[in-house]
């Protein structure tokens, strides 16, 4: 594969043509707000294209399932907090515009247009997988369906297990309309007494602790058969209102402003968060959604009860709550619709020094390629440091991290065996405020010493330090990555991680420490740059740099690969850039509001995302620095941040110059150039904000840059990028 992929013509140059034909497209000035696209829309776009995996052949029919269930989540957190913050702005009269000059009333138009089109498209795309489903021999039944020893079964459930938590609440004057809670799914319904035809109107509420999606006993022929929690519910009405006869139903579900207000000048951070996270729950309602044919009274009794507006309920012709799907997705005795389970690699470095990671890391800086390298590694660093009796000092950032985490554990041992621990746990990573809390408690339970950082910014940068007593002295170990230290997210996300025992990076570590824990303002740091007060500037400065080699006649390139790009600092660099003849590839997994393609301002820009298998994630930045790209003189950066206005400008992050040649060699010739080779997975940014499928060549088989890491995970240590059996991954002849 990677020798037919080395004779192709570079991807980006291949689709050119196809996807940005600048020739047609009308300029744009530098002082125009067209030259940005809007965020918001920019968001939607990146969920139409994970909603067409779903539809995607090429994968597994389950995986489709998933694939569709992540479009329903993230459209439904998109409204909870960005449609809430927009909402927010309407109601106080903030007349905000966005970087491409709209009010949030415009912004609200366009994403109620978007929105509604990807909700029947997901309802659709529904249709077509349950279809897909029945002929594998995989249902959802409704109540007709059920076998007599289904009922059985099924009564012994409720009795013994559902009927104990569900409330039957009747709706009238002396019973208020209850409270809803974000996410909340209930059933609203119409009911006549059987002995007087008296009205009634009530709810059920679906308790949070019910599974959306129930299995049931597998049919006579094998068939797996799951029921909705609604089936269920509506099978026992009759005990749950005895007698009482159902004439209307309307199932519905609520989302509610799920965004945090914390006061300034809160004088305990920790309680005021745990403050602020009731109020969330009780959060303005701010999207209903329920099925289309409702009783009318009854869908008007839901939405005036919450307070909205006919334009923010979105009545469903299928399933309310796409996001549920993927319950039935998770059937693990049908592996042959699943994709092969993916088994992540162990460092040779560290199996070649048995396990002892120091020792490894003391031969030279070690990378790895997470999912493809095992994340174990970075836990088994910390599970090391906490077991070591010459280890005198740890310190780790916390942004995000898995429920009963062995890093948390594992920090909890250290602090109990008497090492000197600090963790700085960030309170503000949004819709994990209450676990991190709970494990800030935990960690000062053990002795650790646990900090918030700062009241405004968020610490999203990703470092892990432990000190060493070593010969005499003291050794510093430091890590460095690009995602959180999150155990389960980091099997499925593309992440890098760099450990070092380098004293240039330890002093630069323990300095950000400083920073976050007692707000001394680091100075002089050699390998770091920091947001929120050098990072930008670097970028924008190396950026410049590039610029000055092209108008030098030097080869000048930028390579950058992040999740966002948004920042219109940034951008307008980027757009100066172009214009002075530097090619710029970018690999963006998400919102871009960067317009490439547009004669005199962005033609030598081009952008791409990749939507596929595992969730991109790292950030990684490469300058040519006047000898081109790939090339052992560039400039290359792994970062914790996107470029963002909030990554750069309001959160503690991190940009980590790479020095060392063997990982140099990975990141540039590895990892950044089988991202911009992949055809199977990418989607080609056009000028209009609208993107495309990326095309390979004529008959050839399309690149699949997981599948190439997985085939090929790189070796870390082994003095070079890759093994004998990894030939090295070179951009194809005629790249830009």
């Amino acid at each position: 594969m990677l020798e037919s992929l080395a004779m192709r013509a570079d991807f980006l140059n291949l689709t050119l043509d196809q996807t940005q034909r600048t020739a047609e497209v009308e300029p744009v000035a530098m002082d125009s707000t067209d030259r940005f696209f809007n965020r918001e829309l920019s968001w939607l776009a990146f969920n139409w294209r994970v909603l067409e995996e779903a539809e995607n052949p090429r994968h597994p029919l389950l995986e489709r399932v998933k694939f569709l269930s992540i479009s329903g989540s993230n459209l439904d957190e998109f409204y909870n907090v960005r449609v809430a913050g927009l909402r927010a702005q309407m109601r106080a009269g903030v007349e905000r515009r966005s970087l491409d000059g709209r009010t949030a009333a415009q912004q609200l138009e366009q994403i109620d247009v978007q929105a509604t089109a990807l909700q029947k498209a997901q309802q659709r795309v529904w249709g077509e997988l349950r279809t897909a489903l029945s002929a594998q021999n995989i249902h959802l039944v409704d109540g007709t369906a059920l076998t007599d020893e289904d009922r059985v079964r099924l009564d012994e459930l409720f009795l013994s297990q559902i009927f104990p938590i569900l409330t039957p609440l009747a709706v009238d004057p002396a019973h208020p309309f209850p409270f809803i809670p974000n996410m909340g799914l209930g059933l609203a319904l119409e009911m006549t007494r059987e002995r007087d035809g008296a009205p009634l109107n009530a709810l059920l509420l679906a308790p949070p602790q019910l599974d959306r999606y129930r299995r049931l006993a597998d049919g006579p022929d094998g068939a797996v058969r799951f029921l909705a929690l609604e089936t269920l519910l509506e099978l026992y009405l009759d005990q749950l209102f005895p007698g009482y006869a159902v004439q209307g139903r309307c199932i519905f579900r609520v989302l509610r402003d799920s965004d945090l207000e914390v006061e300034e000048e809160a004088e305990d951070l920790m309680r005021e968060f745990e403050t602020a996270l009731k109020r969330r729950r009780k959060g303005r309602a701010i999207r209903l959604k329920l099925n289309a044919d409702a009783p009318e009274a009854l869908k008007a009794l839901v939405r005036d009860e919450l307070e909205l507006t006919p334009h923010e309920v979105i009545e469903v012709n299928g399933v309310v709550g796409i996001a549920d799907l993927g319950k039935i997705a998770s059937i693990d005795e049908r592996s042959d619709l699943a994709w092969v389970p993916y088994l992540p690699r162990m460092p040779e470095r560290v199996r070649d020094h048995e396990g002892d990671i120091f020792a490894a890391v003391r031969q030279k800086d070690m990378l790895l390629h997470h999912p493809y390298e095992s994340f174990e590694t970075v836990v088994q660093f910390l599970q090391q440091a906490a077991r070591d009796p010459n280890v005198v000092a740890i310190k780790q950032t916390l942004y995000r991290t898995s429920k009963g985490s062995p890093i948390v554990k594992a920090l909890c041992e250290a602090a109990e065996d008497g090492k000197a621990v600090t963790a700085l746990v960030e309170l503000k990573a949004r819709f994990d405020e209450a676990a991190n809390i709970q494990l800030a408690r935990e960690l000062e339970r053990a002795g650790a010493q646990v900090v918030f950082g700062f009241n405004d910014w968020k610490t999203h940068a990703k470092i892990s330090l432990v000190v060493r007593r070593e010969s005499g002295g003291l050794m510093t170990y430091s890590h460095f990555g690009t995602g959180n230290y999150h155990p389960i997210t980091a099997r499925f996300y593309t992440d890098l991680s760099m450990f070092t025992s380098s004293p240039v990076y330890g002093r630069d570590a323990a300095k950000i420490f400083n920073f976050v824990t007692g707000y001394a303002e680091p100075s002089g740091l050699e390998a770091v740059r920091t947001a929120p007060l050098f990072l930008k500037s670097h970028l924008l400065e190396s950026i410049e740099t590039e610029i000055g080699h092209a108008q030098a006649g030097r080869p000048a390139q930028v390579w950058a690969k992040m999740n966002s790009l948004f920042e219109g600092d940034v951008i307008d660099a980027l757009y100066r850039a172009s214009q002075a003849g530097v090619k710029i590839d970018l690999v963006v997994r998400g919102i871009c509001g960067l317009r490439p393609g547009i004669p005199g301002l962005s033609e030598n820009i081009r952008v791409k995302s990749i939507v596929g298998r595992f969730l991109e994630h790292s950030r990684i930045i490469c300058f040519g620095n006047g000898a081109g790209l790939p090339s052992e003189a560039a400039r290359v950066y792994m970062s914790s941040a996107d470029w963002m206005d909030r990554n750069l400008n309001r959160r503690v992050e991190t940009l980590v110059e790479v020095t060392n040649p063997t990982v140099h060699a990975q990141i540039i010739d590895q990892v950044m150039a089988a991202n911009l080779a992949d055809e199977a997975q990418s989607w080609v940014l056009q000028p209009d904000g609208t993107y495309v499928r990326a095309s390979g060549a004529p008959g050839g088989e399309l690149f699949n840059c997981h599948a190439f890491f997985m085939q090929y995970p790189s070796l870390s240590g082994r003095g070079r990028s890759g093994a004998d059996d990894a030939p090295r991954l070179t951009r194809p002849q005629g790249a830009a």
